[in-house]
């Protein structure tokens, strides 16, 4: 290996430093709590050096929003085999589910920080939501293909999908900050609420809801 790819292997592994420890923080202390000396004092580097890579904080959770985008994708990808529609959507479903199962940092950073579109809107105000917007295409393709098949077809296509997508986010959100834990703690002894599965089982009540749409 060259002078040049030691020296790019080295930048690339600072930068997915400096985004690993921003992520911990923010999520842990709360963006306005976190500042770009934090970050560096939890790699054990100067703020000089992180200066050299991202211009201020937003930089950095614009960039954990852009590879939290990137991991998703990459799962929903595969999904494009399902032939049909309906059972796609039901693992769009799922896979969204998983990912923030798997990765609650980045789906906090995505999904539930301003930080990221305040970015946008101050960085790039032409730009609408390039991340969002390449995962909700393909949420729309699927709900137009369902409504091709006879599903909810006196719904609109773009409002069925805000609405998918409303309530599987609800849900994740709802486990990821510990409201289903405590919801079913506090309700097990009077409603049948079944704590470990609440997630699925609520999810799988939805699926049969917006079947029965047909």
């Amino acid at each position: 290996m060259g002078i040049r790819e030691r020296k790019e292997r080295h930048k690339e592994n600072l930068k997915a430093q400096i985004l690993e420890a921003a992520k911990r923080l923010f999520v842990k202390e709360g963006y306005a709590a976190t500042s770009i000396r934090k970050i560096a004092a939890e790699i054990e580097f100067s703020p000089t050096t992180i200066y050299l890579y991202y211009k201020d904080k937003s930089d950095i959770a614009y960039a954990l929003h852009q590879e939290g985008f990137l991991l998703f994708r990459e799962r929903l990808a595969v999904l494009e085999l399902v032939e049909h529609p309906f059972e796609r959507l039901r693992a769009m479903g799922r896979a969204y589910i998983q990912f923030a199962l798997d990765h609650p940092d980045f789906y906090e950073v995505m999904f539930i920080m301003r930080e990221p579109m305040d970015y946008l809107e101050t960085h790039h105000p032409e730009q609408d939501w390039p991340e969002g917007e390449r995962v909700l295409d393909g949420l729309f393709q699927t709900i137009h293909a369902c409504q091709q098949a006879g599903y909810f077809n006196d719904i609109g296509t773009q409002e069925m999908a805000i609405l998918s997508w409303n309530v599987v986010h609800g849900l994740c959100s709802l486990h990821i900050t510990g409201h289903f834990r405590s919801i079913a703690e506090k309700c097990a002894p009077h409603q049948d609420f079944k704590k470990d599965s609440l997630l699925e089982d609520v999810f799988q009540a939805y699926m049969k809801v917006i079947e029965r749409m047909k």
